[in-house]
């Protein structure tokens, strides 16, 4: 049955992953670990990836049950010849794993910026790079790198981080027009602040720098540019991947799927 014809009907699919492999990068918590529990639903054997150990051992217990599996893979991504192995055989790779630091360019170390373009661009490229021969050799492929709305807007004191995904959303775009001819899609999605403990810890940094509480920072720091006035929980995050990767979105490649509660209708 192809794509098409699996839609015609009084109702689109549901999302079935049974027989595939997906990679999901930074794994262990927050937008990886609810793409990695949403693919696992859909049936996908998921290869889970981070560097922490007792998450990814937590993953696969909250895995149980589930139509497919949760596989633990503890990777540090800057090792990125061990990332580019980790991919082969892959059918679905979500490039999810970041890091953010909030500093002034004239004061942001060095090394930090190196070691964020590594984990949040560089790894996605090998990643890919490593993914695609198999994607290709099969005819599909689903590629799904979790960007931002800094993919497509810049704020202030991000340098690194807006700087790896706005390359993140070029790689993404050229991997789809290669991929095209392959029956590989490469799509971006791009969330505004998410519910995760990366966007907690800017929270709490922010409420001390401004001598503000937490709930003000949320409202006019964070949230300030948003019409919806609240965090996109993970799980919203995860049923865009999944969309992605369904029978209904082959023909979405090479684009950007906004999740910023009307922040970039500005």
């Amino acid at each position: 049955m192809t794509a098409l014809s699996a839609l015609r009907g009084p109702q689109a699919p549901a999302l079935d992953l049974a027989g595939r492999t997906a990679l999901v990068t930074g794994a262990a918590g927050g937008i990886g670990r609810a793409c990695a529990l949403r693919l696992a639903a859909a049936g996908a054997e998921v290869r889970a990836v981070d560097r922490d150990a007792g998450g990814l051992d937590t993953l696969a217990g909250e895995a149980y049950g589930l139509a497919g599996t949760v596989e633990p893979h503890v990777l540090d991504l800057t090792d990125l010849d061990a990332a580019e192995r980790a991919a082969a055989g892959t059918d679905v790779l979500v490039n999810n794993a970041g890091l953010q630091l909030v500093s002034p360019i004239e004061d942001f170390p060095p090394d930090v910026f190196r070691t964020v373009l590594a984990v949040m661009l560089e790894a996605p490229f090998r990643l890919i790079r490593g993914a695609l021969p198999h994607m290709y050799g099969q005819g599909w492929g689903r590629v799904v790198n979790i960007s931002s709305v800094h993919g497509l807007r810049a704020s202030p004191f991000k340098s690194a981080y807006v700087a790896a995904k706005h390359g993140l959303e070029g790689l993404s775009k050229t991997a789809a027009l290669e991929g095209a001819p392959h029956g590989v899609t490469s799509n971006c999605v791009n969330p505004g602040y998410v519910r995760t403990a990366l966007v907690e810890g800017q929270l709490a940094g922010q409420a001390r720098s401004h001598g503000i509480p937490r709930e003000r920072v949320l409202t006019e720091v964070l949230l300030r540019d948003s019409a919806v006035k609240r965090l996109v929980e993970p799980e919203e995050v995860a049923e865009a991947v999944a969309y992605l990767c369904g029978p209904h979105a082959a023909f979405m490649t090479g684009t950007s799927l906004l999740l910023d509660g009307g922040w970039t209708a500005h």
